[in-house]
């Protein structure tokens, strides 16, 4: 099977080892992963702010991209919402492109939703093992695109990993791109609201695939003083299977 990697620009930024584990993790499971250095933004960030035709540019080229690939997994929700959700209407009145952007919003993937509705992965069988305690930040975008479950169950498949559910988990953490910075008051409730339900579960670790959710908890999280190291699932299962050190 041939996956083709869209490591989005925030986690190519600040998360590159999300990047690295979900390579690793795919590479064991017997694929073949290629990542084509032509990737750019997705045109969330300009869509969100209403340049429409700045984001359609990027559309475009995203689709040229990746045209000839047979999956495109991402470890992002918000960047595959952006193109399973709107690049089809941004494009449909592009003949050049409308039928690309179709068949890219069919073959793109958030990783754990590939890993259980493509691969149909059972980390059991692999001997997936990791001793810790963690919480899961369930970021909105994956809503979306129908992710419900899937990390917990991805979890609960990993031998040691001591789950706790996050009160208030299909709550908003305040991020939402530039809401943050238009909203700063309701933002600034909504994380330090996040935060307490972390503090709640008294869980060593914040499971958060989103990389901008990511950064906005953890840093409402090192002002308040609350010790908790953010890792992604990716990283989790990589560590599970011998494939990455332990961080």
């Amino acid at each position: 099977m041939k996956v083709t990697l869209f490591v989005t620009c925030l986690t190519d930024t600040f998360y590159p080892r999300t990047g690295m584990a979900v390579v690793k993790v795919l590479d064991r499971l017997g694929c073949q992963v290629d990542f084509p250095q032509e990737q750019t933004c997705c045109g969330q960030p300009m869509f969100n702010n209403g340049f429409t035709e700045e984001a359609r540019a990027l559309a475009r080229r995203m689709v040229q991209v990746f045209e000839d690939s047979e999956y495109v997994v991402t470890p992002s929700g918000s960047c595959a919402a952006m193109i399973r959700d709107y690049y089809v209407d941004l494009l449909k009145d592009d003949h050049a492109y409308a039928a690309g952007a179709k068949a890219l919003a069919g073959k793109t993937y958030e990783f754990y939703e590939f890993l259980l509705k493509v691969m149909k992965v059972d980390l059991r069988q692999l001997g997936a093992r990791w001793p810790g305690k963690v919480t899961y930040h369930y970021s909105c975008h994956l809503r979306g695109i129908g992710v419900t479950d899937e990390a917990v169950r991805l979890m609960k498949q990993i031998e040691g990993l001591d789950y706790v559910p996050l009160p208030k988990a299909e709550q908003c953490c305040g991020f939402g791109g530039t809401f943050a910075i238009k909203y700063p008051q309701i933002s600034g409730s909504l994380v330090r609201d996040k935060v307490a339900c972390i503090k709640e579960t008294a869980a060593p670790y914040v499971v958060s695939n989103d990389a901008g959710c990511t950064m906005n908890i953890s840093g409402s999280c090192h002002r308040d003083g609350v010790k908790v190291k953010f890792i992604s699932l990716a990283e989790i299962i990589a560590e599970a299977l011998g494939l990455l050190e332990t961080a």
